[in-house]
């Protein structure tokens, strides 16, 4: 009988509960049939995305960008509505702050080339 493919993600309340819990990365590996390097992996990137959420940082998806763009990812959109506004208000934030840059250094290569 063929393996059924399944993705860890799909596990993602199961395996935090149980690391909640107590449970070893070993245990949670035996009990929902995944090895302990995958749930070690899994734990890690986990704590990483919810720093960087807690930080205000945004979380980009790898690969493509996406054409809509204006969808909050799915762990921001369980948080608070004032959490998810203070999400994009550093989001633009930074935003600004990197066009404020980008025209800084224009406007001094400019002065530099003698173009006003």
């Amino acid at each position: 009988m063929p393996r059924r493919y399944r993705h860890i993600k799909d596990y993602e309340k199961e395996i935090l509960e149980l690391k909640d819990n107590g449970l070893t990365h070993q245990e949670i590996g035996k009990r929902l049939g995944f090895t302990k390097e995958q749930i070690k992996g899994f734990v890690k990137r986990n704590n990483k995305t919810q720093r960087k959420m807690a930080a205000g940082i945004e979380i980009k998806p790898k690969g493509r960008a996406q054409k809509n763009g204006a969808e909050l990812p799915p762990s921001v959109q369980q948080w608070s509505q004032l959490s998810q506004l203070k999400y994009e208000l550093a989001i633009k934030e930074r935003e600004i702050k990197r066009l404020e840059m980008e025209t800084e250094l224009m406007r001094d290569f400019l002065l530099l080339t003698g173009r006003k």
